[in-house]
């Protein structure tokens, strides 16, 4: 395919989608390493990007031929420099994105503890760190706990609330 072909064929393709192009050289990013390190799930990238798992799947590839728009969107969703995204897979990611990403997991840890711990001097330590872990870092304060361990269902298994039966009374209510 000739550059003025690739051109026309990208110009066909809208700003949500990608190209795949094989590139035998070096790769053309590395959002699966950086989601990795962030702590973030695809799950979580493809709720946040309004896509579904494969198409995740198939954006962190990196071979794969991403818009700018598109790299921007995962910039927001990963909470990183763009160029974090960008850098040669050979160097490691910054100092103060991996002091950020070690920062989150451990706030995340300290979060649960916190929760899910039923001994009350357990909980005011978990509280202590915390509290510490937000003076070197305010960002933070908004860190939700890990998600309780469990078993994951794939995309195509329905989750508890669809096995539930709904009454015929509760339909006639809400048509009301």
């Amino acid at each position: 395919m000739s550059l003025a072909e690739l051109s026309v064929h990208r110009a066909d393709v809208d700003h949500a989608s990608s190209v795949r192009v094989r590139r035998a050289d070096r790769p053309l990013h590395r959002l699966a390493e950086v989601r990795r390190i962030q702590g973030v799930s695809r799950r979580t990238v493809a709720r946040r990007l309004h896509l579904d798992m494969a198409s995740v799947k198939h954006m962190e590839q990196e071979d794969t031929d991403l818009s700018l728009s598109t790299l921007f969107e995962w910039q927001q969703v990963l909470d990183v420099p763009i160029n974090e995204l960008l850098v040669e897979a050979e160097e490691p990611l910054s100092t103060p994105v991996m002091k950020r990403a070690q920062l989150l997991k451990l706030m995340k840890t300290a979060m649960a503890i916190k929760q899910r711990s039923g001994q009350g001097a357990i909980q005011r330590m978990a509280e202590v760190l915390v509290n510490q872990l937000v003076e070197i870092m305010p960002e933070l304060a908004e860190v939700t706990p890990w998600h309780a361990v469990g078993k994951r269902r794939s995309q195509s298994e329905l989750g508890q609330a669809a096995m539930r039966t709904v009454s015929a009374e509760v339909l006639r209510d809400m048509g009301e």
